[in-house]
């Protein structure tokens, strides 16, 4: 077995395969599956994947491994399965959906050291010597000694030494300055006896150490004692004390004491959820369940209690969370439920964060994980379940490469180590609604709120009668009133901006109006330059109307308002209301969220006004009032899905009130109230909407009736990309079966980004076997002018992304 299999660090067609490498003697028992290599390739050195160690080869001369920069596998032979697996559902480079499943410090440039992670005598002779009575060494001095790596290889899995990464780009540990006594108790106290009354300090530091002999930070110490560093610097000289830097994992949460919390007992529908949970954990098998629960049901308990069965089986839990609703009262509930069991991965994490809490996983440190998408690739060996908390959002489809879906990676995961996966939400997409339906998932539901409280009331208000009435405020009459009251009586009130999607569509402000594609049933977007209005999905276009086409009134607007605009009108017309305002530019510094949120449930402001990012997860129990102000703006984007994301984030927002003893009440401000979506989101009807919105699919030929493609050509060239994409509908024409629908070719809804042209065309199809083999034909067929003239194909077997 002196073969190792390599995917290279060189992303390309040409070189998306496995290359076969001599394992060189030196490395025969240290190279193992999984681990980094160095390799020549060509006349350069590049680092390398070994997916597979075999005896033997179809090629006669094989050079030769050069280096091997990890000594334990930083990939589970699971995950390079998975990495296959990935690629080919997306049609992306090995290399890619190996590299998505690492930590961004492992792709920098580094120096390999190793660090001693225990004393002296438990090192063998060889090792000792080779510290030479130091913490740290850099790595090539085992290579200039000539010191055999089985050695260090032994000395690593028994854990007494660690083989670490030096990213010279940036520190990528947290080292600390420690304090150990060097000496016996009994001549320490010799030591202390002899001191003059001039020498307090010392004698303090060496009682200290007489009481706790063990090492102890040295702020830490200097804090507990309220000494200087000089006392220590002294007795360091006398040889008593040793100072010493040891690295600590960052924590993101060191500050924070979570108060540990119990299983709550459990309501007869959360118990009646658990049960097929429970009776999949006990007999190991894979089953996809749908929690399907309102918002304040209780989900979050049925997870907490369903991990802890997996956890007293000695096995690991992952559990997914939307960014946006990745909430310190979310990680909280995880924290003060498993303590340090639990690790924490999202984006507001520092690289070297990220990377420790990683490393924890690595080393079985920690058996759950709390995440948002990337965390589904967490290198556990022994998973007993996976979790996607409010599955239906867009945020787990990736949209670089590869493209792929946290919940398929999630099932596949879950069929490789036969453990359940629970998808969970109030509002779960239709295309899951309707596996569950179909009995391909398992439907569990929670109606009801956990304390009984009804579902806050909702209010829809007419925007367009308060126009008519002469108020041409951004709030109506009704939520002004609301406002007051609730700042008479001390209660605080959630406002929510629905800013998704840049797109400005066409509303008429007397009847509501909007201007439909006559073939997609999707909103026109208003292109400002040309004055036009155009579909997205089949070129449709026309020119924007004076009046509306039907009521003719001149009352016909594109449609935005931004969050610092609404603030200003707040403080104009509440000026005694405090506001706090949450979009991206109030929390794009590290911990402004956390504090933002944490101001607000101390009750430092009256109203918490904030786009996305405040629809989800949040749990305070004195607001009583949830404003939308402006439903209408996601749902005339140019998106078969429009409806469904609005009904969802209406549903999501208005389960913000009332969540305690005090009831809620919700004012949703719209220009169309009579759409179905707003009007079944104020009635909680998701079974409603679920027949309305799927007869709609079925009409127009959607997900889930239809699979859909999206292949996306841009370059600099307009020209250029317009010949691309024409070819390519044609070759799609000839080798798709006839009943497949080819839509476009099109400008893209965005149709120039940095000064690249992009056209796209999309395929809908029932039944399309071949449908990855002749995407990876067009990719192939224009491998040239992908690598050598910047063309970028994009094909996306899930589109989420329309733009």
């Amino acid at each position: 077995m002196n073969i190792a299999r390599v995917v290279v660090d060189v992303p390309s067609m040409s070189t998306d395969q496995v290359f076969d490498y001599r394992i060189p003697d030196s490395y025969l028992s240290v190279v193992e599956k999984g681990m980094r290599v160095i390799v020549p390739f060509g006349p350069r050195k590049v680092m390398g994947f070994v997916v597979d160690i075999t005896a033997e080869s179809s090629f006669h001369r094989l050079r030769e491994i050069e280096d091997v920069m990890d000594f334990t596998p930083i990939l589970t032979e699971e995950l390079l399965s998975l990495g296959k697996w990935l690629a080919d559902t997306t049609l992306s480079f090995y290399l890619s959906a190996l590299q998505v499943m690492l930590p961004q410090v492992l792709k920098a440039k580094y120096k390999k050291e190793i660090w001693k992670l225990t004393e002296d005598h438990h090192l063998s002779e060889t090792i000792q010597t080779l510290f030479a009575g130091r913490d740290v060494i850099n790595f090539q001095e085992v290579e200039d000694r000539n010191i055999p790596y089985t050695q260090i290889q032994k000395e690593v899995k028994k854990g007494l030494i660690e083989v670490r990464y030096a990213v010279k780009s940036k520190e990528t540990k947290k080292k600390v300055l420690w304090v150990k006594p060097m000496k016996d108790p009994h001549l320490l106290q010799e030591y202390a006896d002899e001191l003059s009354k001039n020498a307090a300090k010392q004698k303090q530091i060496i009682e200290y150490f007489l009481e706790n002999n063990s090492p102890i930070p040295l702020t830490q110490l200097r804090n507990k004692l309220g000494i200087t560093r000089s006392p220590i610097d002294t007795l360091q000289k006398k040889q008593l004390v040793s100072v010493f830097e040891q690295e600590m994992y960052r924590d993101p949460y060191e500050h924070r004491a979570f108060k540990q919390s119990y299983p709550l007992p459990l309501t007869e529908q959360q118990r009646q959820a658990m049960e097929p949970i429970e009776k999949a954990l006990i007999s190991e098998q894979h089953d996809v369940f749908l929690l399907h629960g309102v918002t304040g049901s209780g989900k979050t308990e049925v997870y907490l209690q369903s991990i802890q069965k997996v956890l007293a089986k000695g096995q690991e839990a992952i559990v997914l969370v939307p960014e946006i609703a990745l909430t310190p009262q979310m990680v909280e509930r995880f924290k003060s439920r498993f303590g340090s069991k639990v690790a924490v991965l999202h984006s507001a994490l520092s690289a070297g964060e990220k990377y420790d809490e990683w490393r924890k996983i690595q080393r079985n440190e920690v058996s759950v994980v709390v995440g948002a998408r990337s965390a589904i690739f967490a290198p556990f060996k022994n998973l007993g379940i996976i979790i996607i908390d409010e599955e239906h959002e867009t945020s787990y489809k990736q949209e670089d490469h590869p493209r792929y879906h946290a919940r398929d990676v999630a099932i596949f995961r879950g069929e490789k180590h036969r453990c359940p996966v629970v998808l969970g939400s109030a509002t779960p997409t239709l295309e899951t609604f309707a596996r569950a339906r179909k009995g391909v998932y398992q439907l569990l539901t929670l109606s009801k709120r956990m304390n009984d409280q009804s579902m806050p009331a909702v209010e829809i208000i007419d925007m367009r009668e308060e126009l008519h009435n002469g108020n041409r405020s951004m709030f109506s009459q009704a939520l002004q009133q609301k406002i007051v009251e609730r700042m008479n009586r001390n209660e605080q009130m959630v406002l929510f901006l629905n800013r998704r999607g840049y797109s400005t569509f066409v509303i008429c402000r007397d009847c509501g109006e909007t201007i439909q594609c006559p073939h997609c049933d999707i909103s026109l977007t208003y292109h400002k330059r040309q004055n036009r209005l155009k579909c997205h999905y089949c070129a449709y276009e026309q020119p924007m109307p004076n009046a509306c086409p039907k009521c003719e009134s001149p009352s016909i607007r594109y449609f935005g308002t931004g969050t610092q605009k609404v603030e200003e009108e707040l403080n104009k017309t509440f000026p005694e209301a405090k506001v706090i305002r949450m979009d991206v530019d109030t929390t794009s510094r590290k911990g402004s969220h956390e504090r933002l949120l944490k101001k607000f449930g101390q009750g430092e402001a009256d109203i918490l006004l904030g786009t996305q990012m405040i629809a989800k997860g949040l749990d305070f129990e004195n607001v009583t009032l949830v404003g939308v102000l402006a439903a209408d703006s996601m749902l005339h984007l140019p998106d078969f899905r429009a409806s469904e994301k609005t009904f969802q984030l209406l549903t999501q927002v208005s389960g913000r009130a009332g969540r305690h003893h005090l009831p809620g009440e919700v004012m949703v401000q719209t220009y169309t109230p009579e759409h179905y979506s707003v009007i079944l989101a104020s009635q909680y009807d998701f079974e409603g909407f679920y027949q309305k919105e799927m007869h709609i699919r079925k009409t127009f030929q959607y997900p889930p009736y239809y699979f859909l493609t999206l292949v996306h050509v841009s370059h600099e060239n307009h020209v250029f990309v317009v010949d691309v994409i024409q070819r390519i509908t044609k070759v799609l024409s000839t080798e798709l079966q006839r009943e497949t629908k080819i839509l476009g070719p099109t400008p893209s809804p965005l149709s120039r980004i940095k000064n690249r042209y992009r056209y796209q065309c999309m395929v809908k199809y029932r039944n399309e076997p071949n449908i990855h083999v002749i995407m990876k034909k067009i990719l192939q067929m224009y491998e040239e002018d992908i690598q050598k003239n910047e063309l970028q194909i994009t094909i996306d077997f899930q589109p989420y992304q329309m733009m």
